[in-house]
């Protein structure tokens, strides 16, 4: 789920009064005095103008998304102390449902494998608020990814991007899918996790440990293009299983986001599935009674088709050739 909050006003009315820009007084007559209903006027509009540059900032910087990617914390709280989470919610993806929007292929995207996805992958591992909130971006450090080498074949097999766009992050400015996950969940994960190598290799035995698709599988929820299964019983299924309710997150009646929660010892819990939950979730992304499991078709690609398909980064423009 995506939310930040700014507080702008919902609605702005700028009369007749305000329509002067600051800048042409002098030609008005620089004996005039500003009445008390002008100088209240202008003050509101200062205020929405910078709210509106605060909001358009966020946007060009990659931080006001929408979809499932948690948008970043505004920056006046960005590094600062937050206090300590309550629990973790490990988040995946099911790429059946992602992968079915790919139009365009890059290096690292999950989805251009000649191979599909039919497993649960990582999204990330979210230290959370029993109030449906959650910290993010709690200290100032960079990702690293020479810290990753020992990890590195398992990131890329259980925790690939699922997009060629580079993700947003809290103090690089843009990088890797990893970098993101870090920098702004990673760093809020103290007490239980302070280090980079061991936030990743966390996320990864609890994912290995926990199998959602064999979890699935135990009742009978397979991998599949038509078939429908009950809301209800995918729930109970993992809760057999895993000893703890899931949060589903949907996508035209596709599970598109599936995530597990833990206590601070890394052990199963349930899920927020109260409002505080489903509160900022936009309804395309509410699940009806009836949801599946989509498998997809990966993009086939030969040398006479290659499409270059540009991605930014700090250090310049790279070109991958799909």
């Amino acid at each position: 789920s995506s939310r930040l909050r700014i507080d702008c006003p919902l609605y702005t009315t700028l009369n007749s009064e305000t329509t002067t820009h600051p800048a042409a007084r002098g030609r008005e007559g620089k004996g005039e005095k500003e009445t008390p209903r002008r100088a209240e006027a202008m003050a509101t509009a200062t205020a929405t103008t910078a709210c509106l540059l605060a909001v358009w900032s966020l946007v060009a910087a990659g931080l006001f998304g929408t979809g499932l990617a948690r948008s970043s914390v505004a920056p006046a709280a960005v590094g600062k102390e937050q206090r300590e989470f309550d629990y973790f919610a490990l988040a995946l993806q099911w790429p059946g449902t992602i992968c079915s929007s790919t139009r365009h292929c890059c290096a690292v995207n999950g989805c251009c494998r000649s191979e599909a996805l039919h497993t649960f992958t990582i999204h990330g591992l979210w230290p959370d608020y029993d109030d449906g909130t959650w910290p993010s971006c709690c200290r100032h450090t960079s990702f690293d990814m020479d810290k990753l080498t020992p990890l590195k074949p398992a990131l890329d097999k259980y925790w690939p991007s699922l997009y060629c766009s580079s993700s947003s992050t809290c103090f690089s400015g843009r990088g890797p899918f990893w970098a993101h996950e870090w920098e702004k969940h990673g760093t809020c994960s103290a007490p239980v996790v302070h280090e980079e190598l061991q936030y990743f290799t966390a996320a990864i035995d609890l994912y290995l440990k926990y199998n959602v698709t064999e979890m699935l599988a135990t009742g009978d929820i397979l991998v599949s293009n038509g078939k429908e299964y009950a809301l209800s019983d995918v729930i109970d299924t993992i809760k057999h299983a895993f000893g703890g309710s899931p949060q589903i997150i949907c996508k035209k009646g596709s599970v598109e986001e599936l995530r597990l929660c833990f206590t601070k010892d890394l052990k199963p819990r349930d899920c927020l599935t109260t409002s505080a939950m489903y509160k900022n979730l936009s309804k395309s992304k509410h699940c009806p009674k009836k949801i599946s499991l989509p498998t997809y078709d990966p993009i086939v690609l030969t040398n006479s088709t290659l499409e270059i398909v540009p991605e930014a980064s700090d250090n310049g423009l790279y070109f991958y050739t799909s």
